[in-house]
């Protein structure tokens, strides 16, 4: 909510979970936050440019936080996919299009 000077006055924001798009409610200690920096040509951060990207306790509970911030990233062209994740990758899209067919 806003106030008459137009600044935002809510106690609590709920934050949504990158991997899922779920609301993170306020009892899920177990999620988490990261702020990923972005560095220029040269390899150094970005004063104040970064990404922030949090992910609920259950993405966590189930192991999967790592594999959906690779795909996270590399959606956002932040990293690149190896020879082999890029192949792997293709081999599911053509099963998936086999499938549909």
């Amino acid at each position: 909510m806003m106030n008459e000077d137009g600044q935002l006055v809510d106690l609590y924001i709920p934050r949504k979970c990158s991997a899922t798009n779920n609301l993170i409610p306020a009892k899920d200690h177990a999620s988490v936050q990261f702020n990923i920096g972005s560095i220029d040509d040269s390899g150094v951060y970005v004063t104040g440019d970064y990404k922030t990207v949090a992910f609920c306790g259950v993405i966590r509970k189930m192991g999967e936080t790592d594999q959906a911030m690779n795909r996270l990233m590399v959606k956002d062209k932040i990293i690149k996919l190896t020879k082999a994740e890029r192949e792997e990758k293709d081999r599911r899209e053509e099963k998936e299009k086999a499938k549909r067919k």
